[in-house]
């Protein structure tokens, strides 16, 4: 979700699509035409990016914390798998589009809390048919904590109220809820957002790190320096994860990311302790235009 939008410009055309404008359960959510890309819209709500969609082109991937999520894809499930995915948090569904468009067969389920916003996609961004993707409406947590035991083999958390990961969804009982629906060798993977002093993503590697044996971490070098507030994603697994695999790909991506892993990411994770429910909180607010398309 909350994402800081790759560059570009955009050159008029006869007959552009119009803006759709709705009021949905958390906030003002916009559809803005990508006039580059014919079919292509850019959702924000309340200002923040959420999703990019290109539905003449769903392999593509325009916000680089997707592509970065992708990679982790690619790497977790070979081309030619059919997975079983649990999306917690659904915007315009870009990611399941993506992996319906790069894994046929894949079933996808999706949970998304605000109904307006499921309504407007459904409405503007339609799903092709035969995409085996499911959306539900409801709370990310209580839709996990209700799903069969070992029934996903990826699991992928973008979940964002306003530009924030919302706290019941940060606490080692919520790593172990996931752990629990993932089946042996599954993955988990987490959109987050901070910034320098890393206190929310130290407190997230720490509290996976108790859950699941091998984490990596997905991030832009100046983030990770305390330069800038961005996304960070999580990855989590039993299985050993290929981390030179994902750190060629993350590498020659338009804006190189890095990954840390091993005793490098334990440097970073530092004393952060594991974090409960009783004293969870909701990820930092971002500074003024961190996510902000202007």
């Amino acid at each position: 979700m909350p994402a800081a939008p790759c560059g570009g410009g955009h050159n008029g055309t006869v007959n552009e699509p119009l803006p759709v404008l709705r009021e949905v359960d958390q906030g003002t959510a916009k559809l803005l035409p990508d006039v580059d890309r014919q079919r292509a819209w850019l959702l924000t709500v309340d200002g923040a990016p959420q999703s990019y969609v290109d539905l003449d082109d769903p392999a593509h991937l325009e916000f680089e914390y997707a592509r970065r999520l992708a990679h982790a894809v690619d790497c977790a499930v070979p081309e030619g798998g059919a997975p079983d995915v649990l999306h917690l948090g659904g915007g315009a569904l870009t990611l399941p589009r993506w992996i319906a468009a790069t894994r046929p067969g894949a079933r996808q389920h999706v949970v998304e809390a605000d109904r307006g916003l499921i309504a407007l996609v459904e409405e503007h961004l339609p799903l092709p048919a035969g995409s085996g993707i499911t959306v539900h409406a409801g709370d990310a947590r209580a839709r996990l904590e209700a799903a069969p035991a070992r029934s996903a083999d990826l699991l992928i958390a973008d979940v964002f109220g306003g530009s924030r990961v919302p706290a019941h969804l940060t606490s080692v009982e919520y790593a172990r809820a996931a752990e629990r629906v993932l089946r042996p060798g599954g993955t988990y993977l987490a959109n987050l957002a901070d910034g320098a002093p890393f206190a929310f993503l130290r407190s997230q590697l720490a509290t996976f790190a108790a859950v699941f044996e091998e984490l990596a971490l997905i991030a832009e070098p100046a983030v990770l320096r305390g330069r800038r507030f961005g996304n960070a994603v999580l990855v989590a697994s039993h299985r050993e994860i290929d981390t030179a695999l994902l750190a060629r790909r993350t590498a020659a991506d338009a804006f190189p990311a890095r990954v840390e892993h091993g005793a490098s990411l334990a440097r970073f994770t530092g004393d952060a302790t594991v974090v409960r429910d009783g004293d969870a909180v909701a990820s930092p607010e971002p500074p003024d235009g961190a996510f902000g398309i202007g």
